[in-house]
């Protein structure tokens, strides 16, 4: 495993949701920059081959099979890494419910599925802020970065649960920057727009081209964003050359949410006009 940098080297890391998608990346960038890192997932098998990939290329990883909404299993996640790596320095919080978990409005949401998505979605963070600001503090300060979206800033319908979610992890981002700046601690948030990972790529995008298309025009840059752009976003917020930035969340969407809203919704069906045998995904 080569990588510009060793940024890292000596550090301890803990990656939720770190089997595949954005996770994966991560957990891959931090230890390709020296990071000994912990690949915490639901997914146990896909938390293990994660971590295999890496070992294999020259990398330090482990994984845990963790839920992160369960308050045990954090701390024991937690306690996992500073075992294994003898400290910890980077914390970030990437897992997320299943997509079934997170559609609807107020009137379709059971409450149960409600509070269980905002275990995972907000309750997490906290946790392992809980059980890990301490060993942070320890290692003379460290970095956590929450994964939000821009489903935290903007909204959709039929996706309460989601949007909620991810606006309070921004809104929690800026208080534990607040609260653990004296300590060395650095909390910064990250609004991911359209990501392709493997397993969307896999369930929308082999299957409808056309669709992918239209999605890719939507984006000032001409395409949707892959997972090692917001690798690239976190190795940079828990870099030195970062040292002065805290809870900041940092949009990394290809500038799709800049754009103003009666222009870009003429340019969208322009689109459609010229291009009518386009498949929409929803």
């Amino acid at each position: 495993m080569t990588a510009a940098t060793r940024q890292f080297e000596g550090c301890g890391a803990v990656v939720t949701g770190g089997a595949t998608g954005i996770g994966g990346a991560i957990a891959e960038r931090l230890a390709a920059e020296g990071a000994s890192v912990l690949i915490a997932d639901i997914n146990a098998e896909g938390a293990n081959q994660r971590a295999a990939r890496i070992r294999d290329s020259g990398g330090t990883a482990a994984a845990c099979a963790t839920n992160v909404g369960e308050l045990d299993q954090v701390q024991a996640m937690i306690q996992t890494a500073v075992d294994r790596w003898g400290r910890l320095d980077i914390i970030v919080n990437n897992a997320y419910p299943a997509m079934e978990a997170i559609t609807g409005g107020a009137e379709d949401v059971p409450p149960d599925v409600y509070d269980r998505a905002m275990d995972v979605l907000v309750k997490a963070s906290y946790l392992s802020a809980r059980f890990g600001v301490p060993h942070l503090r320890r290692a003379g300060g460290g970095s956590i970065v929450n994964i939000s979206s821009i489903h935290g800033l903007l909204v959709a319908p039929g996706a309460l649960v989601y949007e909620t979610g991810k606006a309070a992890l921004i809104a929690a981002t800026r208080q534990m920057a607040v609260e653990y700046g004296r300590d060395g601690i650095r909390v910064n948030a990250i609004a991911p727009g359209h990501i392709v990972t493997e397993n969307i790529q896999a369930g929308i995008w082999d299957d409808n081209p056309s669709g992918f298309d239209f999605f890719t025009a939507q984006y000032p840059v001409g395409r949707c964003g892959r997972p090692e752009d917001i690798a690239a976003a976190v190795a940079f917020l828990c870099s030195r050359d970062a040292s002065f930035i805290t809870g900041h969340t940092l949009v990394v969407d290809g500038g799709h949410s800049l754009q103003i809203q009666e222009n870009f919704g003429v340019a969208q069906a322009q689109y459609m006009r010229d291009h009518p045998d386009t498949q929409l995904p929803y």
